[in-house]
């Protein structure tokens, strides 16, 4: 009875340790924070290196001639990060649209991933419009 038990006790021990590594390390590359601009402000050496989706406005954008290079400060509340990224950019970024980043904070400002600009679309929704007319 005692070695049945055993068994039974061992048996999950090894699936909770097998279950847990898996997940700490599926998580462990894919963990992003999401936050705004003026959040990271508050603490920025809290913030470098690691991943984030920043939300913020865009604003200042340049683009180096012939190249898909872009810079631009990215705020939010009053709170600005230079950012920088390289690639196609979705059709609505310009300056003042709202967008959110992937990437990284480091020294010189925010690196943004390949693939990792989403400008949000404006809306289409006019309050001030009357209905019908």
């Amino acid at each position: 009875m005692k070695t049945k038990a055993f068994k039974i006790a061992l048996t999950c021990v090894v699936l909770a340790a097998a279950l847990g590594g898996l997940m700490y390390t599926t998580l462990q590359g894919g963990t992003e924070y999401y936050i705004h601009v003026d959040e990271v402000m508050q603490n920025p050496t809290a913030w470098q290196g690691k991943r984030l989706q920043l939300h913020g406005f865009v604003a200042d954008l340049r683009q180096r001639p012939n190249s898909l290079d872009y810079k631009f400060d990215v705020q939010f509340n009053g709170k600005v990060i230079p950012a920088r990224y390289t690639g196609v950019v979705p059709d609505t970024f310009k300056n003042a649209s709202e967008v959110v980043l992937k990437g990284k904070l480091e020294d010189g400002g925010f690196a943004v991933d390949p693939n990792g600009v989403m400008a949000k679309c404006p809306s289409k929704y006019n309050p001030n419009t009357a209905a019908g007319s």
